[in-house]
């Protein structure tokens, strides 16, 4: 039954998040059949145009439409052989017929691009997801390993100078915008001291040889965007483990183990890291989706090839079917990524009851 409920709520945030990015975008200053056609618009293509993409159409059956194309289950004009078919959009298995259509069962189809001719907007988040994904892991790494680590000697020399300038370097991080500090870090370590670092202003992860015949992996394009996109994580992580720690000091276990004699490394690791990495967890879950989504700036400034870069440059040209389907992807990782993490959360304090 509470699986039910999850996956219920799942969908119904789904739907609603796909209703907010249809009008959304839908409402966008400008005609996608012009940016199409560019200098080369004339009255006869712009209808043809309008036909094919269905700019024609009322709202509110364009709605229906796109609706149709992400369920995965959906209507389809009538099939009389229910092995898999496949058209020009997308693959699908009959289920039964409803008088002239088809229930089928399908991937969700998130259209194509407008303006890579031929190319499914899911074949784009394909190229460009596993590069956000690696770039957010990299830098949610750094925010982990740096952040438990700073907190813990934040609360161990809790007071002391150590203490201060951590809490210090913790509020500066949480205050910078990502996109002045990739810009800050970019131009400090790719360009000033380039000579020393040999970091590039800009570069993702697979580059062409210099034959140009082939791409290799450049594990140190990684670097700077990653650490760019962690140092506020970084920052929030350090704060909360200070702090998190610093409440069970005094707890009654933690008295109990200090009065045996064990050191305080020992304390620390074996009786209060578990319960004070709760709060971690939750606010690092929140940070991960975050950064599929906030890593727009950071890739566009440093040439990373992610999804955030394809959603600016999508945004550019009015391609909407991506725009859409990157917003979608995104939104269906959160919501992901909060059930797994309520799931942990559970199972590190037996007092949480998941509903």
């Amino acid at each position: 039954m509470n699986f039910i409920k999850r996956i219920s709520s799942v969908m119904i945030t789904l739907w609603g998040v796909a209703t907010v990015v249809f009008f959304l975008f839908s409402v966008l200053p400008g005609d996608p059949a012009q940016m199409m056609l560019g200098q080369n618009e004339n009255s006869e293509e712009l209808i043809l145009i309008q036909q094919k993409f269905g700019f024609d159409q009322p709202i509110l059956k364009q709605y229906t439409n796109y609706l149709n194309d992400l369920s995965p289950i959906s209507i389809h004009p009538q099939v009389h052989d229910f092995n898999g078919l496949s058209t020009k959009q997308y693959s699908y298995i009959g289920i039964f017929n409803l008088g002239e259509r088809t229930l089928v069962l399908k991937w969700p189809y998130l259209r194509e691009s407008y303006h890579k001719s031929g190319v499914k907007v899911s074949q784009v988040i394909q190229d460009t997801l596993p590069n956000t994904a690696i770039l957010a892991m990299a830098a949610l790494l750094i925010a982990i390993c740096f952040g438990l680590l700073f907190g813990i000697l934040s609360a161990i020399y809790v007071h002391s100078p150590m203490d201060r300038i951590l809490q210090l370097v913790s509020t500066i991080g949480m205050s910078l915008p990502s996109f002045f500090s990739a810009i800050l870090v970019a131009w400090i370590f790719g360009f000033l001291l380039h000579q020393y670092t040999s970091f590039d202003m800009t570069g993702s992860l697979y580059v062409l040889d210099d034959m140009g015949e082939s791409y290799h992996i450049a594990w140190k394009n990684l670097i700077l965007p990653a650490f760019v996109l962690g140092i506020r994580p970084l920052a929030v992580v350090t704060q909360l483990m200070r702090n998190a720690l610093l409440d069970e000091w005094n707890r009654a276990y933690v008295k109990t183990a200090r009065a045996k004699g064990l050191s305080m490394p020992v304390i620390i690791w074996k009786h209060m890291l578990k319960n004070a990495l709760n709060p971690v967890i939750t606010a690092l879950s929140g940070w991960f989706a975050s950064m599929l989504a906030g890593a727009v700036f950071v890739e566009y400034i440093f040439g990373w090839n992610g999804i955030g870069r394809e959603i600016v440059n999508a945004l550019n040209v009015l391609d909407i079917p991506v725009l859409m389907g990157s917003v979608l992807t995104v939104s269906f990782l959160f919501i992901v990524i909060n059930q797994v993490v309520d799931l942990l959360y559970a199972y590190l304090d037996p007092k949480v009851q998941l509903n």
